[in-house]
Parts: structure tokens; C-alpha cells; sequence
């Protein structure tokens, strides 16, 4: 296949995952399952089903934004505060997990070499606490939870990814256990010094450019900066994007100048979801050859069972974890996970999706080992897919009632959080008019308008608070009325562009401030 065919492919995997979210979104089912359905579908045309995607354009492609992505929005203060059961579940759980699932696969499959085995169960052992946090944010699950899930998330990706490179070279080349220490002790402190490296470089230079647009730039470049040489210099790509993230994330240079933050934050919630979201087309594309090549060489019934056995065992094998903590935590104290309620060990082991990190790891494992056809590659994808398909569904579908049976839906406790925030931020506000009219460096014209705006603010907000019915209201009807004199600006706008009393330059930075006003209907907007 030429450029121009894998050009055009890429552009119906793209229109495949746009329908396939606004499907999901009109049928209220996981999008992985639409997206993964459409894939398939795809995959019957002749055309599109002979595309191939390059193992290692899997890795080099979709890996380093959504590690960096993860890592960045990490928060570092609940992060410190639960360092120790996160590196716990993030290290311990993964590698069991990991090994479990090697042995299983093995014990099942046996035409699979341990080493395959190793690195299949270390694809599928990281979970994805993605779709968990959408919906235990939405229950208003306990932020201690959260912190928990999204950091164990966080490192697991780089403790599986390390094993699975490990199992990927002792595939080629066998390895000795002292060769395998050294090995590991290469990948993982070369990992981080070059990602030391690449923050303190990307942290200099943001110091030092002024050009917004330049800005983006290096945002974009910089998880690929960190991750594509570490990995041509035989280190850990996924720890030198991690670190690269955590640390420009904490300490602000990582963040984009205020006037196109907002811009930066879109563009990389836009580029995180087509990367997901195309994983899952591609796993629905490939699977119609996959399952082909898996004919040839076993029985397609027995495999289907392995992979549900599989399922079951990663499932297993995670509750089984978490209700083994307190047990644990008596012979071994440091283990304390700080969840020792069996309502929170029992959420945080059923949250244990699979997502799009296990699918690019899977899809990145070699078409030849040596030179040799990996025969067993077919079979491996397709347990994944099974397995990140299986705990999405299961999981993430069941998810929600397990929280109401167990008494944590609490409602929603971001909103909260969020109002009281902005109430306190208002009363600051009222406070530094009142300085500033003393000061004198505000007339009092101008302070009373200020002065009214803000008291209105506060109002509206300690009435949600409060819940009172009457000011919500009221508060629902100033959001109405401010959305209809947006409206009324826009089209006064439109109109003066139209008749050619305004210039293009300045119809877009007028439009350009009435979106971003739409945008700031208050934290509460929507309820």
C-alpha cells in the first residue's frame, strides 16, 4: 500500500471514531464497544482490511501523549500524601498481576514461550482508571479513592511497559537472571535521567520563548522528545514521558501562558481522545485478520475460552489483592494501603478496567522474533482485546450499581468543591476592591460596580450552597438572560463583519472574547 492509502485510512479510522462517539453517546454504551464494532466493520471492506499498522508506529505514536498526558494532570499533592499505597498497587499489584496472568496464559496456550507469556500478562496487567474516575467523580466517590486509582494508573504504565520490554528482549535473546537485573536497572535509571534531561531542556527553553504558537509547539513535541531517543538508546520511553510530565505539570513550565492555556488544555483533551478512541478502531480492524491468522493455528472455540479464563483471572486476581490487604498489612506494616474499609477495597478492585494503554501495548508486540514469524502474535492480540473489551463492559457497565449497592454515590463532590471555591475567590475580590478604593487607585464609580457584580456573585453562590430554591432560581435565570445578551453580541458582530464595517483581524478577536465568555458560566453551570 502506498502514502496516499494509508493517508486516506487514517482519515476513515478518524470519521469512524467520530460516529462511533456520538453513536455511543446516543445509545448510552462504553463508546470502546461502538468504536471496536465499527473497526470491525471496516475491516470487511477489502480495501481497508489489507492495512497494516506497524507495531512500532503503535508505541511510537500513540504511547508518549497519553502517558505524558496522564502524567501531567497528575495532582502532586494528593499524589505525596498517598505515595505509599499507590506505589503499592501501582508496583506490587501490577507485577503479581502480571506474573499471574503469564502463568495462566502459559499453563493454557502451551505453544506460548514463557517470555510472551511475561509479556502478554504485563500488556493486559495495567488498569485504566479513565472510564473508573468518570464515574466515581460523577457518584462523588471519595477523593482518597480517586488519588489512589489515577496514580496507580500512572506508574503502573511504566511498570508494565518495563516488563514488557524485558519479556520482548529475553524473546530474542535469552536472558540470565543477572543479565535481566542489569538489563532492568539500564532501562529504568536511563529512563529517568533522559527524562530528567528532557524536562530540564523543555523547562529552559519555556523560560526563554515568548511565542505563544511556539508554546503549543513544544508542548506537542516534548512527550515525543522524551520518549522516541530514550527508546532508540535502549531505555524506558514510558518513564522518561512520565517523569518529563509529572515534573513540568508540578512545577508550572510544563503549562502554557494564560492567554492560550485554555487553548493548549483543548488541544490536548482533543488529541488524548482520537488517540483512544482510534486504539479501539484499530482494534476492531485488525481482528477480522487476527482471528484468520488465529485459525491457523488453534482451535478458535478453545481460543475464545482462554481469553475469557484470562478475563476472569485478571478480575480475580485484583479483588483477590485487595481483600488480601488487611491480612498483609499485619505481617507487613509498610504495606498500608490507607483503604483498610472493605467498601473502598472492594470499589478500588472492581474499577480495575483495561483501556487503551493495554490495546497500544498489545498491538506493539513484533510481527518476527529473530527471524522467524511470531505465529503466536494473533492469539496474544486477541486475548488482549478480549480482556480490555471484557473489563470495560463487565466493570465499567456494573461499576455504578456496585457503587449504589455499597452506599458511595454521594452526589456529586466536585460541585461542592467547586462553589466553595468560587465563593471564596468572590469574597477575595470584594476584599481587594475595598483596598484598592482606599488606596485610591480605584474611583468610586468604578468600586461600587465592581462592588455589586462580585456581592451578586457571592449571593448566587452561597445560595447554592445553601440549596436554596428560590436563589437557584434566580441563578438559573441570570445564566439565561447572560446567554441571550451573548447571543445579541454575537449578532450585532456578525452583522458589522458582514457590512464591512470591521476588518477579519478584529471579528476574530472580538468572537474569540464573547467564546471565551460563553465559557465562563460559572463553575456551577448546568447544576
Amino acid at each position: 500500500m502506498g502514502v496516499e492509502d494509508y493517508v486516506v485510512g487514517t482519515l476513515v479510522v478518524v470519521v469512524a471514531v467520530i460516529c462511533g462517539r456520538l453513536i455511543a453517546v446516543r445509545l448510552r454504551i462504553p463508546d470502546a464497544i461502538v468504536l471496536v464494532v465499527l473497526g470491525m466493520a471496516l475491516g470487511l471492506l477489502p480495501w481497508l482490511g489489507s492495512l497494516s499498522i506497524s507495531p512500532e508506529i503503535v508505541l511510537l505514536v500513540f504511547l508518549p501523549p497519553l502517558i505524558y498526558n496522564a502524567a501531567f494532570f497528575t495532582s502532586p499533592k494528593d499524589f505525596r500524601e498517598l505515595l505509599r499505597p499507590i506505589v503499592v498497587m501501582a508496583v506490587g499489584v501490577t507485577l503479581v498481576t502480571a506474573l499471574g496472568l503469564a502463568a495462566v496464559i502459559y499453563l493454557l496456550v502451551p505453544a506460548v514461550s514463557w517470555p510472551a507469556a511475561i509479556a502478554l500478562g504485563a500488556a493486559i496487567a495495567p488498569t485504566d482508571a479513565v472510564a473508573a474516575s468518570a464515574i466515581l467523580k460523577r457518584v462523588g466517590t471519595p477523593r482518597r479513592v480517586l488519588t489512589i486509582l489515577e496514580g496507580e494508573s500512572l506508574i503502573n504504565d511504566a511498570v508494565a511497559l518495563t516488563l514488557f520490554s524485558l519479556a520482548l528482549t529475553a524473546m530474542s535473546h535469552p536472558l540470565t537472571p543477572a543479565a535481566g537485573a542489569l538489563e532492568l536497572v539500564k532501562v529504568v535509571v536511563g529512563g529517568l535521567a533522559f527524562g530528567a534531561l528532557v524536562t530540564w531542556v523543555v523547562a529552559w527553553s519555556r523560560r526563554r520563548i515568548e511565542d505563544s504558537s511556539v508554546q503549543l509547539v513544544v508542548v506537542l513535541v516534548t512527550p515525543f522528545a522524551a520518549y522516541v531517543p530514550s527508546e532508540m538508546l535502549g531505555f524506558s520511553g514510558v518513564l522518561s514521558a512520565a517523569l518529563a510530565g509529572i515534573v513540568l505539570g508540578t512545577r508550572g513550565e510544563g503549562l502554557l501562558p494564560p492567554a492560550v492555556r485554555v487553548t493548549g488544555r483543548t488541544v490536548w483533551q482533543t488529541l488524548v481522545t482520537v488517540l483512544e478512541s482510534m486504539l479501539f478502531v484499530l482494534l476492531g480492524l485488525q481482528l477480522d485478520g487476527v482471528i484468520t491468522a488465529v485459525r491457523e493455528h488453534y482451535s478458535f472455540p478453545r481460543l475464545v475460552l482462554v481469553a475469557l479464563l484470562v478475563t476472569v483471572t485478571a478480575v480475580v486476581l485484583r479483588m483477590g489483592l485487595m481483600m488480601a490487604v488487611i491480612p498483609f498489612q499485619r505481617v507487613v506494616p509498610f504495606l498500608n494501603l490507607q483503604v483498610s474499609g472493605f467498601r473502598e477495597r472492594v470499589v478500588i478492585g472492581w474499577s480495575g478496567m483495561r483501556g487503551a494503554v493495554s490495546l497500544a501495548i498489545a498491538l506493539s508486540m513484533p510481527a518476527t522474533v529473530g527471524d522467524e514469524a511470531f505465529t503466536e502474535r494473533g492469539g496474544l492480540i486477541f486475548i488482549a482485546g478480549v480482556v480490555v473489551m471484557g473489563t470495560l463492559m463487565g466493570q465499567g457497565l456494573t461499576l455504578p450499581p456496585v457503587l449504589r449497592r455499597l452506599g458511595m454515590s454521594g452526589g456529586d463532590s466536585h460541585r461542592k468543591e467547586f462553589l466553595v471555591a468560587d465563593h471564596a475567590m468572590s469574597c477575595a475580590a470584594l476584599s481587594k476592591v475595598d483596598e484598592l478604593q482606599t488606596a485610591g487607585e480605584v474611583d468610586a464609580g468604578t468600586a461600587e460596580s465592581l462592588r455589586s457584580a462580585y456581592s451578586r456573585r457571592v449571593g448566587e453562590v452561597q445560595a447554592l450552597l445553601d440549596e436554596d430554591d428560590s436563589a437557584v432560581e434566580r441563578a438559573e435565570g441570570v445564566r439565561a438572560v447572560h446567554a441571550q445578551i451573548l447571543d445579541a453580541r454575537r449578532g450585532t458582530l456578525v452583522s458589522l463583519y458582514r457590512e464591512g464595517r470591521i476588518d477579519h483581524d478584529v471579528y476574530q478577536s472580538l468572537s474569540r472574547d464573547i467564546d471565551l465568555g460563553e465559557s465562563k458560566g460559572g463553575p456551577f453551570h448546568g447544576g
